[in-house]
């Protein structure tokens, strides 16, 4: 088991905990901790209902949006595999 990196999703800005463990990952894990944030998003919870990945369901939605950015980072970190 190889770790490439801790992704920080559900994320919500408004409670202090949340931001006080995720300063916590970056301070402890550094590199590791990738720079997207999956926030806590409704879109992206209906989409299975509907058959459907979140991207594909909402693509402008919020999360669908950080989803990609997320693929974007794993690329250009060269973690694509």
């Amino acid at each position: 088991l190889r770790l490439i990196g801790l992704l920080r999703v559900m994320f919500d800005p408004r409670i202090t905990l949340q931001q006080q463990v995720s300063e916590q990952l970056k301070a402890h894990y550094g590199d590791k901790v990738f720079d997207t944030i999956i926030p806590r998003n409704v879109r992206l919870a209906e989409a299975p209902s509907y058959g459907l990945p979140g991207v594909v369901f909402d693509p402008a939605a919020k999360g669908s949006q950080a989803f990609i950015a997320f693929a974007e980072e794993m690329v250009r970190r060269g973690l694509s595999t």
